[in-house]
């Protein structure tokens, strides 16, 4: 009788802890996506939703829910190595601690299986559908509206899906030679969607090799644009002026009645004039700034940056030389999530807070970087002037990127947190010569860059001491191009 007594009890805490975590994942999940949607109406294109069309705009609003949720996923995916490594430091300082009950191995383990869940169905599923849904107008002959509209992306969304998996069947019935696997589609759950996101998670994590060392470099000028530079580096005034006389020319010529303005597109000039007024506003507040902000403020951005950029070449140098000596520096997955156990960093808490500051700025890098290449700066989104279409790609490729942060992390011994859940199922996580060579390459990437900038800046700064810049030699255009 007290055997059955206690089975009842542990089912009902068990039950309590599973409400308690359902309750704190749905709070998370629902703060992310209003988050998401605030930023995504900074962006939106506000006539694609005040058409008169009522069906093109309930088209565009749905398509518009399911970026922000797969937005929200790619919020959740950058915060969750951070949130299990600061869980666990906090589980270790105040392990008996009656208001940290709730934070514990189920719920991060939980955290884990849900981002993994949604990403897989936000790349599967709903970015196709949103994407088909708005380029969708229902079968020839079929009844026009919504519905119509649905079951076309319905029908394409299935051929495609059948496909995308035939072709998955296919390439892992060749790569592990098994020819049960080439005779059935047995066990699709566990098996092949795992194979299917194993590729697209190595797919992002090689596009973060790319972007990342290229946003590093990048991120000494965007954040040179952000701050005020000293007098020595930027002549305020030189730019103020040179504003003042576009912006006066510009007004001229739409205030102009001759008969040369004739052909002048006068929206465009509308458009530059605003730009321009707005650029003139942000070099006065600029020019208003504190000796304090400008001689003081720039240097330390740099100097910051710089710092995070060597810690990174550093820990992945170390984390080298530990996949040649130790195979426990190999990254893996850890099916058990024992957290408040031990510390993940051998400089404790101050470790652990340097990790997740690491794991931020790579990811910003990543994202400055991708925008920035020549390949995709198309998909730089435009306040107010976004189309869905390019929502759509923008968070696609967020999402990418966010879902590959935590094993491109774990894989460049940023952080000892181990992989949990389905992340650490990844077949190619246990080819040393592939973790080596991306170590390699990440570090060797990271450095020429840097030595590019660097090297860039200085030229730069040499050219502009001796007044070279002024003149107009051919050697000067070449360097100008080769800065670019």
């Amino acid at each position: 009788m007290m055997e059955a007594d206690q089975d009842v009890s542990v089912r009902e805490q068990l039950f309590h802890e599973w409400v308690r975590e359902c309750i704190i994942c749905t709070l998370l999940f629902t703060a992310l996506y209003l988050l998401s949607y605030t930023v995504i109406t900074k962006f939106k294109k506000h006539a694609d939703f005040t058409t008169v069309d009522v069906e093109d705009a309930a088209v565009n609003r749905i398509a518009l829910w399911m970026c922000t949720f797969t937005l929200a996923v790619s919020v959740g995916a950058v915060l969750l190595l951070p949130f299990s490594i600061i869980s666990n430091e906090i589980l270790l300082s105040m392990p008996h601690n009656y208001y940290m009950q709730w934070l514990n191995g189920s719920l991060i383990h939980g955290l884990w299986n849900l981002v993994f869940l949604f990403s897989n169905l936000s790349l599967v599923f709903l970015m196709p559908f949103a994407y088909l849904f708005t380029e969708a107008e229902g079968f020839a002959g079929s009844k026009k509206g919504v519905m119509a509209r649905v079951y076309e992306t319905s029908v394409v969304l299935l051929l495609l899906t059948l496909l995308v998996f035939g072709i998955v069947w296919i390439a892992s019935a060749v790569i592990d030679d098994d020819a049960a696997g080439r005779e059935s589609l047995y066990d699709l759950w566990e098996y092949y969607l795992p194979y299917l996101y194993s590729g697209i998670s190595l797919f992002g994590v090689l596009l973060l090799l790319l972007c990342t060392p290229f946003g590093v470099s990048r991120m000494f000028s965007v954040t040179g644009k952000l701050l005020v530079k000293p007098t020595l580096l930027e002549n305020l005034d030189e730019h103020l002026s040179c504003t003042a006389f576009e912006e006066a020319a510009i007004s001229r010529k739409i205030s102009a009645k001759a008969s040369c303005w004739l052909n002048v597109n006068m929206e465009a000039l509308q458009k530059r004039l605003f730009a321009i007024q707005s650029h003139r506003i942000t070099l006065e507040m600029r020019r208003r700034a504190s000796p304090w902000q400008r001689n003081l403020f720039y240097p330390l951005a740099m100097l910051l940056l710089l710092a995070l950029t060597g810690i990174c070449v550093l820990i992945v140098c170390f984390h080298v030389l530990e996949l040649l000596i130790d195979e426990a520096a190999m990254p893996k997955g850890m099916q058990d999530s024992r957290l408040g156990e031990v510390s993940f960093s051998v400089f404790g808490s101050f470790g652990a807070a340097m990790q997740v500051i690491l794991i931020f700025y790579l990811m910003a890098s990543s994202v400055v970087g991708f925008y920035s290449s020549p390949l995709f700066i198309r998909l730089l989104p435009q306040k107010h002037d976004t189309t869905m279409t390019k929502i759509i790609g923008n968070c696609v490729s967020l999402l990418i990127l966010s879902s590959a942060l935590p094993v491109f992390s774990r894989t460049l011994g940023i952080t000892r947190f181990d992989l949990l859940g389905d992340f650490g199922r990844f077949n190619w996580l246990g080819n040393f010569y592939l973790i080596f060579l991306y170590n390699m390459l990440f570090a060797g990437l990271t450095t020429l860059c840097l030595v590019k900038k660097f090297t860039w800046a200085v030229l730069s700064e040499l050219i502009r001491a001796f007044g070279l810049d002024k003149l107009p030699l051919s050697v000067n255009k070449t360097f100008n191009q080769g800065k670019a």
